[in-house]
């Protein structure tokens, strides 16, 4: 019989074994000066919003008093969130920027989602002419839109009301095109296998298009519900009842009759940004995921 020799193992070497599969990573020149690069832009976006933190933790008299200083010499004091939180109906207006920015979500996802699967898939009549004006539409600037808007509003008693916030911020072309160019890359072929199972355009779109449509979809809602709660100018013009204005409306208002009051416009600010901090820490994977393999970088 054969026999196979092995040479013995030594004890001391067992370390140096590599485990299979794994292998150490070489940091090349690039990928250095690219974590140097991102390191600088992570510490100047986080720079700005340190000193509104620190800001809004003064007392007034220490936020306005000059030099500027990082520690106040009283201690940092939460005085200023407490008079915006007193001043101000904040649990309605954040209300009123929650509804209306998820209504405006839900709403923009349906109908672009259903106008990008029909430039996509369907080829009718004036499809081409469509398509340009929808790209033609994103250069357009949007206060240029807001008279007709407001007369619009006006002309269907829709001031003051939360139609008047939702309807005219549900269309947008950006949207459409990006779900056009993801719909795009879906194979023709899964499509054509439910038509032959006798499945319609609209059960395709539900059971076909849509679940392998999850990641862009998700990034497009991000997206639209953070411009739907920052939004300012529209809700501001649209809205004269108090009880109807949103967070960050409401928080503008609120006014002090000695001046600039430093450190509760920077508790305003803090408080308006809040519940986008939570939606990007809860979603920042799909956030991600949506500028890395969609394109919404670009648009």
């Amino acid at each position: 019989m054969a026999t196979t020799l092995t040479a013995p193992v030594r004890p001391g070497r067992l370390s140096a074994v590599a485990p299979v599969g794994k292998r150490r990573r070489h940091l090349s020149p690039g990928r250095i000066v690219a974590t140097v690069i991102v390191a600088v832009l992570a510490v100047t976006w986080l720079v700005p919003f340190a000193w509104a933190t620190v800001t809004a933790l003064k007392s007034e008299t220490e936020a306005a008093a000059t030099p500027v200083t990082l520690v106040p010499k009283s201690g940092f004091t939460p005085d200023a969130f407490t008079k915006v939180l007193q001043q101000g109906n904040i649990p309605a207006w954040t209300w009123n920027s929650l509804f209306t920015s998820a209504a405006i979500t839900a709403v923009t996802l349906v109908i672009s989602a259903l106008a990008a699967y029909a430039l996509s898939r369907i080829d009718f009549k004036g499809r081409k002419v469509l398509m340009t004006i929808i790209v033609a539409s994103l250069i357009v600037p949007p206060p240029v839109l807001i008279i007709p808007l407001f007369y619009q509003m006006v002309s269907f008693h829709m001031i003051d009301s939360y139609w008047g916030i939702i309807l005219p911020q549900v269309i947008a072309p950006a949207m459409v095109f990006v779900l056009k160019k993801f719909f795009d890359q879906i194979p023709r072929e899964l499509e054509d296998a439910a038509l032959v199972d006798g499945a319609g355009r609209i059960r395709i779109f539900l059971q076909v298009v849509l679940p392998l449509s999850r990641p862009i979809l998700a990034a497009v809602a991000i997206f639209v519900f953070i411009g739907a709660w920052n939004n300012f100018l529209w809700p501001f013009i649209v809205t004269n009842d108090s009880a109807m204005l949103t967070l960050p409306v409401g928080l503008q208002t609120i006014k002090s009759a000695y001046g600039i009051q430093y450190a509760q416009n920077m508790a305003s600010a803090l408080l308006a940004a809040l519940p986008l901090i939570l939606v990007f820490l809860f979603f920042q994977r799909q956030i991600i995921k949506g500028i890395s393999t969609t394109g919404l970088a670009g648009t």
